[in-house]
């Protein structure tokens, strides 16, 4: 909704009527702040006539007055676009983005590390309450595969074990699942890690809650997620050092509010692990995670 893009293109508003936009504009941050003139209205039906299907609308920080006047202008457009907020959306108006829009962002930009990663999703738990139908909180996008900017891509950064832990906590999350990558270059391990059908379906739930912290002691944490069918998505995740031993973690089932006997199934090896009567327990290596369904008997 600024003068100018962060990039120094031309934005959705001007102090001119007309819609010029000066190219001294493009300097930067000097068209970073909201015109007189909004263009909201016109910019949607165009979209809408384009066949756009998703909006990222990017300004920081987030306010009323803009979400509110482009949610109006989406809606009347006449085609179905999905509303995304960017960035860091402030949490104190979390209610009011649910109500605005489809999905935004709770964090700054992700990169393919683990200090990034392991922050931002394991600091998701406030926002909980907030995902729903048609609304999601965005831990922004999957940084797997061939990632960068530019044209200068790199395989991620991201040990396989730490991959392992993205892909879970962001279904766990039920965080929109968007592909940073180049997709015309995946290699196997990143294929099969995107295309597991019983961990999307973690994701894909469609009572579309989010996983909520059940433990945490700083090194090791377990996120759960009510689904559907009555089973219970649970996450089990070390947060070690890579030097450490392989940790057990135990879910007692009396703090999912379940009795046990209940069948448990591992979501990546796609293998029933058995039955268990008050509890689960697995050995999980640093930085990685064991993701599993549990189906009360």
């Amino acid at each position: 909704p600024w003068i100018s893009s962060y990039a120094g293109f031309v934005g959705g508003s001007s102090d001119d009527t007309s819609g010029k936009w000066p190219e001294e504009n493009a300097s930067r941050r000097k068209g970073w702040r909201h015109g007189k003139h909004p263009f909201a209205e016109n910019d949607a039906k165009q979209w809408a006539a384009w066949g756009f299907d998703y909006l990222k609308y990017d300004w920081n920080p987030n306010d009323i007055r803009h979400v509110s006047e482009m949610a109006d202008a989406l809606r009347a457009s006449g085609r179905d676009i999905v509303y995304s907020l960017s960035n860091s959306a402030p949490f104190d108006k979390a209610a009011d983005w649910a109500q605005l829009a489809n999905c935004w962002r709770t964090t700054g930009d992700i990169r393919d590390t683990w200090p990034s990663i392991s922050s931002i999703g394991f600091s998701q738990n406030k926002w909980t309450p907030f995902a729903g139908p048609g609304h999601f909180n965005d831990a922004d996008m999957l940084v797997v595969g061939r990632v960068g900017w530019g044209p200068n891509l790199h395989p991620s950064k991201l040990t396989p074990d730490e991959q392992y832990t993205h892909i879970s906590l962001w279904c766990l999350l039920a965080s929109p699942m968007l592909l940073g990558c180049d997709l015309t270059r995946l290699d196997d391990f990143t294929l099969n890690l995107l295309t597991n059908d019983e961990v999307l379906e973690v994701s894909q739930d469609p009572l579309c809650r989010q996983a909520r912290q059940l433990f945490a002691d700083f090194r090791h944490e377990i996120w759960v997620k009510e689904m559907e069918d009555g089973s219970i998505a649970a996450g089990l995740f070390n947060r070690s050092a890579l030097f450490e031993d392989s940790k057990t973690i135990t879910v007692n089932f009396a703090n999912l509010k379940i009795k046990g006997p209940c069948r448990v199934r591992d979501l990546w090896r796609q293998k029933d692990l058995g039955t268990f009567k008050n509890n689960f327990q697995a050995k999980v290596p640093p930085h990685g995670v064991v993701l599993v369904r549990i189906f009360p008997q």
